[in-house]
């Protein structure tokens, strides 16, 4: 199977679940029944909680879903978008990344320089052709150093 014929195949059915889902309506066990059991589940404000649905490597998206305290969903957020990207700032703490973005694509640690590199895989457009890596890079104090954005090397004949 291609790489466009597997990524279809994962996330082919999220428009028409993410449809079916309307903020204020739709209760955490509508939310289990399209999407599945979260990757995470992370404490939110004022005792909601956040169900994490990771649609990395092959996928282009991470979605965070709010749950509030009434058992209804009060949010449903694709969060790897460059706004998104753009609030990741020197310093900040990998763990405060990982709740913002999700599961990376690929966690390449380089002891040696003692930084570890995150990648997302994201679409910086409407097409296929627009894929793109978004990139971290923490420090051995697991804090953001520097950030950026690539072209993805999946859409090259040697990425392929």
């Amino acid at each position: 199977m291609g790489l466009m014929a597997s990524w279809l195949a994962l996330v082919g059915c999220d428009p028409q679940r993410i449809a079916e889902l309307e903020e204020g309506v739709a209760t955490e066990a509508d939310v289990r029944k399209r999407f599945g059991e979260p990757l995470a589940v992370w404490d939110g404000a004022g005792g909601a909680r956040v169900f994490e649905y990771s649609r990395q490597p092959e996928g282009h998206k991470n979605y965070m879903i709010t749950i509030g305290p009434d058992g209804r969903m009060t949010a449903l957020r694709q969060v790897l978008t460059p706004q998104n990207f753009a609030l990741v700032l020197p310093g900040m703490p990998m763990e405060t990344v990982r709740r913002m973005l999700g599961r990376p694509m690929r966690v390449a640690p380089y002891p040696l320089k003692s930084v570890t590199h995150y990648e997302w895989r994201y679409l910086d457009g409407p097409n296929a052709s627009d894929s793109k890596i978004f990139s971290v890079v923490f420090d051995a104090d697991l804090k953001v150093v520097s950030t950026g954005s690539s072209i993805d090397p999946a859409l090259s004949p040697q990425g392929k």
